[in-house]
């Protein structure tokens, strides 16, 4: 199955509160226009109502609501557009469960090891012991690092499920935000120029963020495994139980300027930083770059039992006087379950009525 079909299609998501919304102001000739076809219907409902959600093949010019496609289907995809039964590319491939694979495509520091001997160092266990050591206090909330899955067997096969759904998304692995050439310096991402403020990650939570982030660079993997789904496409489970407050991880992508983002059809854009001025606005697209984040999904917060499933925040902070946005649980959540989170933080501004 192509990139375009495996991989659940996002508008921008707001953490926590929306900005301006990002629109599309081009037409795409895969929709439906009113005027050319009125007569056009979708193959899996039969209904010809929401003409601005049908999306036509490439091939065949059949009709599909974007959130009558299993995964649904929430953005316009990128190139062209085939369904389901004139995709010819309908398997998709299983990143190869190779430790040295592995290690390069997520260039851990150590590879002269075994990803089955990795174990922190001195400096490491010390720093770790500190980190373990906080308290969950709903007064203080401090942030607390995630435990990795002890089995070197399973962290491999952990970190070939997130490896497949990148390789499906045509992306690169990355842990950190990344600034490339063309798009917004790394000198934009001022948090001081947070329209309403933002809030401080104190030094503690700013070591513990760090924390988890050496962990993985030496091959020691949070507890998550990515999955595919028929009607969800790429999804997040927890491998282990994983506690509130923990850190799940933190947002990243390609940082740039919202101003060259209002046509873009990209996937899961997310607000990085929202200021009195909207020509310095920032989000990151995770499109190119990107880690676990991309693929936690969305709960449908037009419904109370799709308001229950969220077991995932989503917040920015200024970290070291730069704005980062940080997925933590916001609750216990059990092995098993899958992740999700509110895209549209305070407000309804995205359209989450079709999710599942």
């Amino acid at each position: 199955m192509g990139s375009s079909t495996t991989v659940v299609l996002r508008r921008r998501t707001e953490a926590p509160k929306p900005g301006r919304t990002l629109r599309n102001r081009s037409k795409s000739r895969k929709m439906v226009e009113e005027d050319e076809y009125s007569d056009t219907s979708c193959e899996k409902c039969g209904s010809g109502e929401y003409p601005a959600q049908l999306l036509l093949c490439d091939k065949c010019d059949r009709g599909f609501h974007l959130f009558c496609l299993r995964p649904i289907l929430a953005s316009v995809p990128k190139g062209s557009w085939f369904c389901p039964s004139c995709d010819d590319n309908k398997n998709l491939t299983k990143f190869p469960l190779v430790q040295t694979k592995i290690v390069d495509f997520f260039r851990i520091q150590r590879p002269s090891n075994s990803i089955n001997e990795f174990s922190p160092g001195k400096d490491c266990q010390k720093k770790r012991k500190r980190g373990s050591s906080l308290v969950v206090s709903k007064k203080r909330r401090r942030l607390l690092p995630f435990n990795p899955t002890k089995d070197p067997t399973r962290r491999l096969e952990q970190m070939t499920s997130l490896a497949t759904a990148l390789l499906a998304a045509g992306a690169d692995f990355s842990n950190e935000l990344t600034y490339m050439p063309g798009m917004a310096p790394r000198s934009a991402n001022h948090a001081a120029l947070e329209r309403e403020g933002m809030q401080v990650l104190s030094k503690d939570d700013t070591e513990t963020l760090q924390l988890c982030k050496n962990m993985m660079k030496q091959g020691e993997w949070p507890p998550l495994m990515v999955v595919f789904d028929p009607k969800e496409g790429f999804t997040v489970e927890a491998d282990a139980i994983i506690k509130d407050w923990t850190i799940i991880t933190e947002y990243v992508g390609d940082v740039d300027y919202l101003n060259n983002r209002e046509a873009d059809d990209g996937d899961s854009m997310m607000t990085l930083l929202t200021t009195n001025d909207p020509s310095k606005d920032l989000v990151i697209c995770p499109d190119k770059h990107s880690n676990i984040a991309r693929f936690i999904n969305g709960i449908n917060n037009h419904t109370p039992a799709g308001k229950k499933k969220q077991n995932v925040k989503c917040a920015r902070f200024d970290v070291d006087g730069e704005c980062r946005v940080l997925l933590v649980a916001n609750r216990d959540i059990r092995k098993g379950e899958r992740l999700y989170y509110d895209y549209n933080g305070y407000e309804n501004e995205y359209p989450t009525e079709h999710f599942v």
